[in-house]
Formats: structure tokens, sequence, C-alpha cells
């Protein structure tokens, strides 16, 4: 796998472009999900897994495993309603990391939530469950509220000059 410091280059410049065509065409790019999967792992200090792992981004130094859904928060939108990509609990992994991001596609906040909290919300895909929780996508405020109220990472606030 390429190292961060790469990665990090080449997503720099994604993500310039992605911000430039969300302005001139009000559609977002796509990349939403490999930057935040990126920040998490160099905020973090997470091994990124190769694309296709099935329901495993990341690694932590303690060998714990991550899957990784990503928001981007527009301005002026709330941000508690707003859904995260779908969970998938049929496949091994420890806990969920919830990466928002602002409208540059800059980290704001990282959430986590154990596989124990998500599988009590969380519904496998075919369990005739009816709720918008079968096949894993929940609300950011759902999330929050599963990962305790409290984020593990926080952008550090700007003093005005």
């Amino acid at each position: 796998m390429q190292s961060l410091q790469e990665i990090g280059k080449l997503l720099g410049e994604a993500r310039a472009i992605a911000v430039k065509y969300h302005a001139l065409t009000g559609k977002p790019l796509g990349i939403t999900g490999e930057v935040g999967e990126y920040e998490a792992a160099r905020i973090l200090k997470l091994e990124l897994k190769q694309a296709r792992e099935p329901g495993i981004d990341a690694v932590g130094p303690a060998g714990r495993t991550f899957q990784i859904k990503t928001r981007a928060i527009k301005k002026g939108r709330p941000v508690a309603s707003q859904r995260t990509g779908l969970i998938d609990i049929s496949k091994q992994w420890d806990a969920v990391l919830l990466v928002l991001l602002d409208d540059e596609l800059q980290p704001t906040e990282i959430y986590e939530a154990s596989r124990e909290k998500i599988s009590g919300v969380v519904k496998p895909k075919g369990t005739g469950a009816k709720t918008r929780t079968e096949g894993g996508a929940l609300t950011v405020s759902k999330f929050r509220q599963l990962a305790g109220g409290t984020c593990i990472w926080k952008r550090p606030c700007e003093l005005p000059k």
C-alpha cells in the first residue's frame, strides 16, 4: 500500500477539484469516503486496508479493526438528520468510525461506536425488519448517541485574528 504521505498529496489535489466541481455543478464528486478513510488513518494512526477488504477499512495499533463512514456536512444544513453510509454488521470488525467533513472536505470531528452498540441498533439486510436501520444506515445524531455523545477527535479551534 502507498504511504499516507503520498495518498495525502494526491487527495489534496482531488479535494480541490471536488470542491470546485461542487461549486460549479452543485453536485458532489463522490470522494468523501476516500477522504474520510485517509483522514481517520492519518489522525488516529491507523493502517488502511486494501480496497474491497470485507467489512474492514483500517486496523489500529493494537489490532482493532474499523469500518469508516464519512459524511460531508454543508453549511446551513442540519447535521443531526443526515445519514451515514451503510454499516455491514455481517462482517467482523471492532468499531465504526464516523468522520465528519466540512465544505472544503477537511475533517472536523471523528466519532467511534463499538460493535456492541451498533449491533444493538442496526439490523442485517434481509431480516424482515422494516426500519430505516435495516442494512445499516444511521442518522449522524443516532451515531453520536451510540458513540456516547463525545467525539474521539475534534479539529482544533482557530481563534479570530
